[in-house]
């Protein structure tokens, strides 16, 4: 069973997400953002999540340091990263890439539906080539 961390201060979003991907049988962790940069990494190294959607605007934290933090752990968190933010500037898409997003969405293109799906094809995607 993959496991699946979100990292969202939206609670609508969160929940959505949340609801979406626990019944296609994901062990699904949630993490509203409120704690800092550290507690959310602690929070990943203790979960190790195969896959994790980051929102890239939180309460405490700043997601570009959640990010540069997840990716230099080096293989201690080895997880596939969907950003899922507002972000939809050209400089924040490159630095999102640039700290090693694996992949870069932008809320106001897409439903929560939409989104869902999008990412259970490209992990499904990824689980048949690594099988």
């Amino acid at each position: 069973m993959s496991r699946l961390l979100i990292i969202e201060d939206d609670v609508n979003v969160l929940y959505g997400l949340q609801a979406k991907f626990s019944v296609d049988g994901f062990r699904v962790e949630t993490d509203a953002g409120a704690g800092t940069v550290e507690e959310t990494l602690n929070k990943i190294k203790n979960f190790n999540p195969d896959f994790i959607i980051l929102d890239l605007i939180l309460p405490k934290a700043d997601g570009f340091s959640v990010l540069s933090g997840i990716k230099a752990e080096n293989g201690v968190l080895d997880a596939t990263v969907f950003v899922f933010t507002n972000l939809s500037d050209e400089d924040s898409r490159e630095r999102g890439k640039n700290l090693g997003a694996n992949y870069y969405f932008i809320k106001n293109d897409f439903m929560i539906d939409e989104f869902a799906e999008k990412v259970k094809r490209i992990i499904g995607n990824k689980l048949r080539i690594k099988g």
